[in-house]
């Protein structure tokens, strides 16, 4: 600004250099993305990962993961072991080498992994200098070896059998030397790691998600058939499997990715698990270390190892998951571009042939068409693969691209000119569903099951029972779905008809989750439902299009009304996720209870709801505590149809008193694999699961 001082005092002196850990813990995010429970799992992550690494290595098969009751987590292996000896530039115990210097492993191209997940050298080094402790324990040529650190420094804790972070440190004064704690047989290698998370990093309320531990490990059991990994939870944590107690969980599967694949797929199938193996090898200019200690650009040729499993079923959803050497990438990368560009090819080429057949015409068969109804395991190996990036979402080697392309090529064009009679009739069925769903893209129809035939749904018209609203507004308007008539009169006269539109059902629509796209489109409510919302519906659904800007479902505050609830949310989460997914559906809360306290002389008593037993309960107390009257008996609300429209409105339909709560998915896939538990077909998981959670029961939950 002009006539403003200027400070012109800025010099070298105040840049200011972080070596070694220090850059760590100064920005901890670039390393693990964040400091809440995704950043703690991701630490955790880093140390399962290099224990893994030895598991693809072929030199380990059980890994044991224990969360403790004090907050550390405990990572051993049957491995060969962090060595012990020493590294010759450092003069450091390769322990130390590991665990406090940054980009150092034996993961650059020394001849140690072939292909591993760890590859920037900062995994355990960075858990180090997050952690308050950690504690590494080495059996190797027939000893223990032993080094504790703290915050990345390596040093002494005075209480080595019952360790606690915040027993008195000292840390080492010359060069760090390893202890020996103990003999185990010679053939007995492996290496465990225990650290407590150092919560001046981490937010308080930062915690290890078991669910997503169980998810990795059963993940990576199928990534690497016949590695057996345990999760232990001594935690004893409410609302976890290790609540009452310690729990043990095995993870060992042998059927690799065509198990994964089988395993992740949740509608009837079209093909079998289809298995795509093949390999290339490019050329990579990278700098390696020579013997001076200088790095020097090489020329080296790669291996590309593909390995995909893959099903369609009659569904429409896509499930691709991909891995780089079991590193998941859910963002992609040239791996799955090779694969989106082979399929293609592919199928265009195949419809091409059998165009007459299929009746094609000249339409083009898109990406989408072919993924429709598609689970898919992708995994490449490759030596120090370039990731975008320490969180490794993104392969970014481009000579992978062709590789994978190459293979799916090959493969998937073997599957289709197979001659056996199985082989060829499941391809004949796959490029019928895939030319079904062209068309049915092409013609703008709702589902592939529509595309022959006139649909209800086609039809322009709004169901007769709707009470629309006035407004057009889409960020105003609000659609009820409520549930039967005598609620339907009485919200009529409790809703504001400028933007709340009120939609009637009869009883217990259809269980979506276990009829057919026909069944589920011939059925009246369902039908009706996807008439008003306007919108379209599974593949086809389109947001932007939904006609309200809230959907609200009202029902009754009873079993009854919970079940229809479920069911209705069910079929919102089948054929209209994107709406759940964009938080526009809710669940309207009515009052379970009116309590009504009777006021002295003529003013007017006073209405006070409760929306549970113990809500009702402890008010009730309150009150009774403060001598007021309360008019008996109190009157308990069984449906929507017991309240006037004065109620109705000022406790569950007016935005100034009301309460919603939003229906949300923030894991479609493992809320999809609960919809199809607790609502699907199969009985027997079903029946496992309400066997199991019996004992946990709280009978006074139950309205009965």
């Amino acid at each position: 600004m002009p006539g403003a001082a200027r400070n012109t005092s800025y010099s070298a002196h105040h840049l200011q250099v972080l070596e070694g850990l220090e850059a760590v813990r100064k920005r901890p995010g670039m390393y693990i993305g964040s400091t809440d429970g995704r950043g703690l799992m991701h630490c955790l992550w880093e140390i399962i990962d290099n224990s893994v690494d030895e598991a693809l290595a072929g030199v380990c098969d059980t890994i044991t993961v224990t969360l403790h009751a004090d907050g550390s987590v405990e990572v051993g292996d049957n491995g060969r072991g962090v060595p012990v000896d020493i590294e010759p530039r450092t003069g450091l115990t390769g322990v130390e080498v590991v665990y406090t210097k940054l980009h150092a492993g034996g993961k650059f191209g020394g001849g140690s992994y072939t292909a591993s997940g760890g590859l920037h050298g900062v995994g355990a080094s960075v858990v180090n200098a997050l952690s308050a402790r950690m504690d590494v324990a080495v059996d190797r040529g027939g000893q223990t070896h032993a080094m504790s650190f703290r915050r990345g420094e390596p040093g002494v804790f005075a209480d080595q059998d019952s360790p606690d972070p915040d027993s008195p440190f000292r840390p080492f004064d010359e060069t760090p030397t390893l202890r020996i704690t103990g003999k185990v047989a010679r053939a007995r290698t492996g290496t465990r790691v225990r650290y407590w998370a150092d919560r001046q990093i981490f937010i308080k309320d930062a915690q290890f998600d078991d669910e997503a531990l169980r998810a990795r490990a059963r993940q990576t059991s199928f990534l690497v058939p016949g590695l057996k990994i345990v999760i232990r939870d001594e935690r004893g944590l409410p609302g976890t499997r290790g609540a009452d107690g310690l729990h043990e969980e095995v993870f060992h599967h042998e059927g690799g990715i065509s198990e994964f694949a089988d395993f992740l797929a949740t509608d009837p199938p079209v093909t079998d698990i289809w298995r795509l193996q093949g390999s290339g090898t490019f050329v990579e200019t990278v700098p390696v270390l020579d013997a001076k200690g200088h790095m020097t650009p090489t020329d080296v040729e790669r291996e590309c190892g593909v390995d995909i499993a893959l099903r369609w079923g009659t569904g429409f959803d896509t499930l691709i998951a991909s891995f780089v050497n079991i590193i998941a990438t859910p963002k992609g990368g040239t791996h799955i571009t090779g694969f989106d560009q082979a399929m293609l090819k592919v199928f265009r080429k195949q419809l091409e042939v059998n165009s007459r057949r299929l009746k094609v015409g000249t339409d083009k068969v898109d990406k989408d068409d072919i993924l429709a109804g598609l689970t898919a395991v992708i995994t490449v190996r490759l030596a120090e693969p370039q990731f975008e990036g320490q969180t490794k979402e993104v392969l970014g080697t481009p000579a992978v691209r062709a590789i994978v392309a190459k293979v799916v090529e090959q493969e998937l064009t073997q599957r289709f000119e197979n001659p056996k009679k199985g082989e060829k009739q499941q391809g004949a069925l796959l490029l019928e569903k895939v030319v079904a769903e062209m068309k049915s893209r092409i013609s703008a129809r709702l589902h592939k099951e529509t595309q022959r035939a006139k649909n209800a749904l086609e039809s322009s018209t709004l169901p007769a029972k709707l009470a629309d609203c006035r407004s057009n507004d889409i960020t105003k308007t609000e659609l009820f779905i409520v549930e039967g008539d005598s609620a339907l009169g009485t919200a009529k006269l409790a809703r504001s008809s400028e933007f709340q539109a009120l939609l009637p059902i009869r009883g217990k629509i259809l269980n979506v989750q276990k009829a057919s796209v026909a069944d589920t489109l011939k059925n009246a409510e369902c039908a009706a439902i996807l008439q008003v919302i306007g919108a379209g519906s599974g593949r086809t659904f389109d947001v932007e299009q939904v006609r309200y800007g809230k959907v609200i479902i009202m029902t009754d505050a009873d079993v009854d009304g919970a079940h229809i609830r479920t069911l209705l949310i069910t079929l919102f989460f089948r054929y209209m996720r994107p709406l759940v997914e964009a938080g526009r559906l809710y669940a309207a809360v009515p009052p379970l209870h009116r309590i009504e306290v009777v006021n002295p002389g003529s003013k007017p008593n006073e209405l006070i709801y409760t929306y549970s037993e113990a809500q009702m309960r402890s008010t009730v107390a309150a009150l009774t505590k403060r001598n007021r009257t309360i008019k008996q008996p109190l009157q308990r609300y069984k449906g929507l149809g017991e309240m006037d429209a004065v109620q109705l409105a000022s406790t569950t339909m007016d935005p100034a008193h009301r309460t919603l709560r939003r229906v949300t998915a923030e894991d479609a896939q493992n809320a999809m694999q609960t919809f199809e538990l607790l609502m699907g077909n199969e009985v027997a998981p079903r029946r496992d699961f309400i066997v199991t959670g019996a004992a946990r029961l709280d009978r006074e939950r139950i309205d009965a």
